[in-house]
């Protein structure tokens, strides 16, 4: 059953308005707006934030089990026609689009005020709000597209911004580098999703969401045309997501101011190819092979993710492999069928509170290191910036999935669901767990215990309220939003994937052999990062952690892409230079020399002209001659 009653829906387009207009009003003001163009960009977020809660009180009354959905097309617009193909400006809200919605914009929100202080002495401040609502406002027009090709549009917003802001500080040849990695690593993917939709449009003649399969004028497609559409969109969710192989990107977006690692890398942007997978759940359930390969992805992706963690000394990349690692939980889900999509949207949803407070809290300890990122200058901070220690201990314990935590509960639900498919994935799973709690373990020991192992004339201090309160709001849904979504995600997105009856939703204090099982494997990796770490650094000089810090030669292969594109632009420069420039430079030169000559043939002179019409009139008598030995 499907409610589509609600009147409102088309005040949904204001979520996407508002932050863009809000960019335009900050990049185009320039100096004059920048006493007070960082609040207008908090506001940019919070106010969808109030509109998307709205929104909620709307639906949330509506009967368990009926899906709401409410398409809104501009009126009177077609965006694209081409003969039958009509593709609308149209937007979808529905339970899955809403949930992304609010975690946008109500973690963004946080983040936002918490980016007023962080960035408060950087002149580039406004500019830098700025950039933040067009990635706000891609993102939305991204989760709420009510097609693929306005949803691509988000996509590629989404890349744009990330390329603005990861390069914000451009100064740094290192930030400049990782922005341009980034753009390129997304576009390869972005090819993916390119293909998908013209696969879709030839085959189905449709790109409407949520399925995009049997609603069009065309045929219904056949399996192997659905499996194709479904390795599309994979690459494309590969690229966006951070998953094997285009996932080494991530860990060099960390050149990017804290806030942009939090709101893009962690909260928002690349869960992108989470939602992408669980939206066309309809094509990857065509056949079981597309479904297999999310999978097999995302395992892979959640143990070299874990596996770079154990080895980083920066810590906001060690957070960056872990965030690798945790949107390869979310794949593994994804491809687990619709019942493993609920368990991805609920660890997507608690993720993106505990690890945007993960990273604001390293960028706390930045903040009172001197902007030292390196583990080993740290120690015994928990005495000196203790709200930051106690905020990050939240986080710390929902990732690792500590009992009665956010994460001890969307993360389990998956090792559980891996579990019922292949005992080998839920190996695989488990054994993720082990590492997450290790590598964390090994942070906090290494950044709040022990011994001071500060650098020269460094002061360790706490950071100013307005940095803390976004942390202590973070760090409180890091324990307590699982509680609150267990028992109802499964019922509140069920319909919107084709759940025909709600997943298994485990009691608040249900116990079963995963539960132990997962338990143990989070001791197991406490216990052991304790061990080794409980004294300070140790010598990490093996193959094992070598490999890791060098990103299983990951980074390595990217760069070489980022070098050959380097290679391309170049050859396309000289030919531009060369053949196109130089080409039309010689033309312009020899037009120039035929015209001087043709000026000193009119001369003016008498003889000069019958001397011309004497050698025209011999030219043209010799071609009739030629000519007519010819015929």
């Amino acid at each position: 059953m499907i409610d589509t009653s609600l009147g409102p829906v088309g005040l949904a387009w204001l979520l996407i308005v508002i932050p863009f207009g809000v960019a335009a009003v900050l990049l185009l003001l320039g100096k004059s707006a920048d006493r007070w163009g960082h609040w207008l960009g908090v506001a940019g977020l919070a106010v969808p934030f109030g509109l998307a809660v709205a929104m909620l009180v709307q639906m949330a009354p509506r009967p368990l089990g009926v899906q709401y959905v409410t398409s809104y097309e501009v009126p009177w617009f077609t965006w694209i026609q081409a003969g039958s193909l009509k593709i609308a400006a149209s937007l979808t809200v529905d339970h899955l689009s809403l949930a992304f919605a609010l975690l946008v914009t109500g973690v963004g929100s946080l983040i936002f005020i918490y980016a007023v202080a962080y960035m408060a002495h950087d002149p580039g401040r406004r500019r830098f709000f700025g950039y933040l609502n067009i990635f706000a406002g891609s993102m939305l027009l991204l989760v709420l597209a009510g097609n693929y090709a306005l949803l691509f549009v988000g996509w590629e917003g989404v890349g744009l911004a990330s390329y603005l802001l990861i390069g914000f500080w451009q100064h740094k040849q290192s930030a400049a580098l990782a922005a341009k990695k980034a753009f390129l690593m997304n576009r390869i993917g972005d090819l993916g999703l390119l293909a998908a939709m013209a696969l879709l449009v030839t085959w189905t003649g449709t790109l409407m969401l949520p399925s995009g399969v049997s609603n069009g004028p065309g045929p219904v497609p056949s399996t192997w045309q659905m499996t194709l559409v479904g390795f599309c969109l994979l690459l494309a969710a590969c690229g966006k997501s951070a998953q094997f192989p285009l996932q080494a990107w991530l860990l060099d977006a960390m050149e990017g101011p804290t806030p942009v690692s939090a709101l893009i890398h962690a909260a928002t942007m690349v869960t992108a190819g989470v939602y992408l997978m669980v939206r066309s759940q309809p094509i990857l359930a065509a056949n079981h092979l597309a479904q297999w390969a999310v999978a097999i992805v995302g395992v892979v992706t959640l143990l070299i993710g874990a596996w770079i963690g154990t080895a980083k000394r920066d810590i906001k990349k060690v957070l960056a492999g872990s965030t690798m690692s945790q949107i390869g939980y979310m794949m593994l889900a994804a491809g687990l069928g619709p019942a493993g999509a609920v368990f991805a949207i609920f660890h997507l949803l608690t993720h993106g509170a505990f690890k945007a407070n993960l990273f604001l809290g390293a960028g706390a300890v930045m903040h009172g290191m001197d902007d030292d990122v390196d583990m080993a200058h740290f120690g015994a901070l928990r005495k000196a910036m203790p709200w930051t220690f106690l905020t990050f201990a939240c986080g710390t314990l929902a990732l690792i999935g500590f009992p009665l935590t956010s994460g001890y509960y969307s993360k389990d639900h998956i090792i559980g669901a891996a579990f019922g498919v292949s005992p080998v994935m839920g190996g695989l799973a488990l054994l993720g767990a082990v590492v997450t709690a290790y590598y964390m373990t090994r942070l906090v020991m290494l950044t709040f215990f022990g011994e001071k192992r500060w650098e020269k004339d460094v002061h360790p201090h706490e950071a100013p309220g307005l940095m803390i309160v976004p942390m202590a709001i973070l760090a409180a849904l890091s324990l307590g939003a699982g509680v609150l979504l267990n028992t109802r995600i499964a019922d509140w997105l069920s319909p919107v994937i084709n759940q025909p009856s709600p997943a298994h939703a485990p009691e608040l204090l249900e116990f079963t052999w995963v539960t132990a099982a997962a338990l143990c494997a989070v001791a197991l990796g406490v216990l052991l990062g304790w061990i080794v770490y409980r004294h300070g650094p140790v010598n990490e000089a093996n193959f094992v952690l070598k490999a890791a810090d060098a990103e299983l030669g990951a980074g390595a292969v990217n760069d070489v892409v980022v070098k050959g594109a380097d290679g391309v632009a170049e050859g396309v420069g000289m030919f531009d230079r060369y053949l196109v420039d130089g080409g039309s430079r010689g033309l312009v030169r020899g037009l120039a020399g035929l015209s001087g000559w043709v000026r000193g043939v009119q001369n003016g002179k008498v003889r000069s002209y019958g001397l011309m019409m004497a050698i025209g009139v011999v030219a043209v008598l010799a071609a009739v001659v030629v000519a007519g030995q010819v015929m």
